[in-house]
């Protein structure tokens, strides 16, 4: 076991995901990680190295630090707190970056997950009510002002595909679930045809479905390898009979394929 810390002065995300990105690539060693956000005093980066030090005691071999702090002070605390220290951006960037643009860096804390232009802050907040309010189906008459409409049988990955899309791009997007009605027909829903134009359809695998259903709703139809089998060919015929263009969400991220969505559909960031 090797304890791994992603610090930050702010969220976190940015040291998190690259720090991780880096880890998949040691599938074999087991991590323990620990994730320390707002880390924005001189206390709480002592305390911090601190608890490095015991970690990398425990453990009887120096923990891993995947940090974004920003405040020089800070850093060279972490430093030398006995761990082995990757350090994100900063440090190697802004030197460089000044120079480009003969401009001198802010070096303030948290500009890149903070509110910073007000509009594109509101914008994202506005998708992501769009992504909620246009979810499974349930309000219709809102798809008009959809950039995309995801479609797919229950349980594809339509919901968290949709709101992965508003977050990170500000895409307006809603989703609309084919139920059994839907396809004992080859033919798309009605309320569908007039915007087969911004449709994109999410399959998946039968046996990766089944698994998921049964998480939910243990030995039922529903849940049935029968049942999933079905939908998923049914729900693929009709995409292709009426050239929707789909994708197999069994093994990829939500990332990987809000992405591939974004390229196929040639749609562009709002924010």
């Amino acid at each position: 076991m090797r304890t791994v810390f992603f610090i930050s002065d702010r969220t976190g995300i940015t040291a998190e995901a690259l720090g991780n990105s880096l880890l998949t690539q040691f599938p074999e060693i087991e991590f323990k990680r620990v994730n320390l956000a707002f880390i924005d005093s001189l206390k709480k980066a002592k305390t911090v190295a601190n608890l490095i030090q015991e970690a990398s005691q425990t453990d009887g071999q120096p923990a891993l630090i995947f940090s974004t702090q920003v405040s020089n002070e800070y850093q060279k605390l972490l430093e030398n707190s006995g761990g082995v220290f990757f350090y994100f951006f900063f440090c190697f960037f802004f030197s460089k970056m000044e120079k480009t643009l003969d401009a001198k860096s802010s070096h303030e804390m948290g500009l890149s997950h903070g509110i910073g232009n007000k509009n594109t802050y509101s914008g994202r907040i506005d998708s992501i009510n769009f992504a909620l309010n246009n979810d499974d189906g349930v309000n219709t008459k809102n798809y008009e002002s959809a950039d995309i409409i995801l479609t797919g049988v229950s349980r594809s990955g339509k919901t968290p595909t949709c709101l992965f899309l508003a977050l990170q791009y500000g895409i307006y997007a809603a989703n609309y679930p084919l139920i059994e009605e839907d396809l004992n027909t080859i033919n798309l829903p009605s309320i569908l045809k007039k915007y087969k134009n911004k449709l994109y359809g999410l399959s998946i695998n039968p046996v990766r479905l089944q698994n998921i259903r049964d998480e939910r709703r243990s030995n039922s139809g529903y849940a049935s390898i029968e049942q999933c089998r079905k939908e998923v060919r049914r729900a693929e015929d009709m995409f292709i009979q009426n050239e929707v263009p789909f994708i197999d969400t069994s093994h990829i991220s939500i990332e990987e394929i809000a992405s591939r969505i974004l390229q196929k559909s040639k749609l562009e960031r709002r924010y």
